[in-house]
């Protein structure tokens, strides 16, 4: 299927990314409501988000391309969560965008605390879906788990359509489509994890001032459903919701009773 986004790339503190927009100028926008930046899981391009930005059409909705993953370039160097922050903070500036909304699915949960931490004047409200704290991160399945190692598994077409079901469906009934997944390259998907490996929110969580909503599945086999209520209890305030049959992209599963919820938060 192919995307109803515009697609451009920008620079940002050092690194250039593939950024993807949808609705940049909603016809029946919700009210004062800021852009709703998208990040993505592990290996996860703009494409991959279609379903969830055509359900909603009020919004401005933006999607970037890390590093190596997609049309991004592979970065020179390793990166960490923090410096991908700041990189995000950067284009949002060069897009003349002041605050946003943020979600993050999986590792781009990771960016999205981050980004809360550290932009915090910038950030209107937060919703982490299928994501963890890190270094304090309960782990999943070992079998899903080995699979993340060793990159080659992903950026051969042979068999990336084959891991990334195992790996992106991770544990649901329902199955995810990965007709618009495109292969990320060997440096993109390494750097990807070892920027995640080093990382943890979990001395900053309780500081966080945003209105946050946390959202889980029962059947996530890649990272369970108690990470979800670990970052429940460490974040003052949090709000949780808790689907069940959707596995570890349970929003891109079952899309129209993920982004109903995720409206209700938002336009709340």
């Amino acid at each position: 299927m192919s995307s109803t986004a515009s697609f451009s790339m920008i620079g940002g503190a050092g690194r250039r990314m593939r950024v993807g927009q949808w609705h940049p100028a909603p016809a029946k926008a919700a009210h004062n409501a800021p852009p709703l930046v998208i990040l993505a899981g592990i290996g996860m391009n703009i494409e991959m988000l279609e379903p969830l930005a055509c359900l909603l059409p009020e919004r401005h909705i933006i999607g970037f391309d890390m590093p190596g993953i997609g049309q991004s370039p592979d970065p020179v160097f390793p990166y960490t969560i923090p410096q991908i922050a700041i990189t995000l903070a950067a284009m949002l500036d060069q897009m003349k965008i002041d605050q946003v909304d943020l979600m993050g699915i999986s590792w781009g949960g990771a960016v999205a605390q981050q980004f809360a931490f550290q932009h915090r004047a910038r950030t209107g409200k937060l919703v982490l879906a299928s994501t963890s704290a890190g270094g304090t991160m309960i782990p999943g399945n070992p079998s899903l788990l080995s699979h993340l190692l060793d990159p080659r598994e992903y950026s051969a077409p042979k068999s990336l359509r084959r891991n990334l079901a195992m790996f992106y469906n991770g544990g649901g009934t329902e199955r995810v489509s990965l007709n618009a997944a495109t292969a990320p390259s060997v440096i993109g998907w390494t750097y990807q994890l070892t920027a995640f490996a080093g990382w943890s929110s979990a001395p900053f969580l309780p500081l966080l001032s945003v209105p946050v909503m946390i959202m889980a599945d029962e059947d996530d086999h890649l990272i369970p459903v108690a990470n979800g209520q670990l970052l429940h209890t460490l974040i003052p305030g949090a709000a949780i919701a808790i689907s069940r049959g959707g596995g570890h992209l349970f929003m891109l599963s079952d899309p129209d009773r993920f982004t109903a919820r995720l409206r209700n938060f938002l336009d709340d």
